[in-house]
């Protein structure tokens, strides 16, 4: 774009929205607007800027932003292009889902797209295990899947971060027991699975950082598969991305999660025992990072021609 690409942070005061915020002041193209606190939740003020803005980021809670999008909605022609990094539009058909390397064409259906939704942390990683072995017709889309996975604090807002930080918060925690995660919608979907998977998320006193993983049975796999076949698909479907590295297993069998902290890359791995005729396959990334505000600024700088999508 020939001037500075005029953004404005719905929400800016958020953990994502902060997040968002600090890596687009390196970005010299995108010109931030933003509102005073005392107008912030004012509908007439948040019309006025975002008809003055090229693109409008909802970090929000879901009820607020279906309110923001529907204040844009109601701008017609002058309304901004929109990227919600809340659940509200993750599964509607509408929205473009915002994982560039979902598919070989994604990223260039999110750089056309004046409507895209940011994925959710856990599903980044869950997908991007889980797509290329169905793509490959390894796993079946009927398989049993379990997800299990544990996050930094960071990712539960300002009210987990305070508990953890302020009172120093239990060592580690399993929830949403009840198996009603916002974020299996999208991962069912997105993976491609018929069969709804079982998702068991977990907080660690730490405060960034996470790990997602998935455990498999060859003999409920493609006939004839072993480890190196799961990686060398994950490896073949990811090779050249920016963001997404497929490693080997690690020699000592273990991986803790905050190595990619403060990064937007995400490291998958295969750990693999071909004679029990079993795997693990991890994804390894920063909950803030590639799960929130990096991969909010990736589909930013596709939707406003700031890269390449074909890069």
């Amino acid at each position: 774009m020939a001037n500075a690409a005029r953004v404005f942070i719905d929400g800016e005061a958020g953990t994502t929205g902060l997040g968002i915020r600090e890596r687009l002041r390196a970005v010299p193209q995108v010109e931030l607007h933003s509102l005073p606190e005392a107008s912030r939740k004012d509908p007439a003020a948040r019309r006025d800027i975002m008809r003055d803005v090229d693109l409008v980021i909802l970090c929000l809670p879901d009820d607020a932003a279906r309110e923001s999008t529907a204040i844009a909605d109601g701008l017609g022609s002058q309304a901004p292009k929109l990227l919600d990094a809340s659940t509200a539009h993750r599964v509607d058909p509408a929205w473009v889902y915002g994982f560039p390397e979902l598919t070989p064409g994604q990223a260039a259906r999110i750089a056309q797209a004046s409507r895209v939704a940011n994925p959710g942390c856990y599903p980044t990683g869950g997908i991007a295990l889980l797509r290329p072995l169905l793509e490959a017709g390894i796993l079946p889309v009927d398989y049993p899947i379990t997800v299990n996975a544990v996050s930094g604090y960071s990712g539960g807002g300002k009210g987990m971060i305070a508990a953890h930080e302020q009172t120093g918060g239990p060592a580690f925690e399993l929830y949403a027991l009840g198996l009603e995660h916002k974020h299996l919608p999208e991962l069912q979907l997105y993976s491609r699975l018929t069969r709804r998977p079982i998702f068991a998320p977990s907080v660690g006193h730490f405060r960034q950082g996470m790990l997602v993983s998935i455990p498999l049975h060859f003999d409920l796999l493609k006939p004839g598969t072993r480890s190196a076949d799961l990686h060398e698909a994950l490896a073949a479907y990811y090779e050249g991305s920016r963001l997404i590295s497929v490693l080997p297993p690690t020699g000592d069998g273990k991986l803790e999660p905050e190595a990619l902290a403060d990064t937007d890359r995400m490291e998958l791995r295969v750990f693999g025992h071909d004679g029990h005729g079993q795997a693990v396959l991890v994804a390894r990334l920063d909950n803030l990072g590639k799960g929130a505000s990096g991969a909010a600024v990736q589909n930013l700088a596709l939707m406003l021609g700031l890269e390449n999508p074909d890069d």
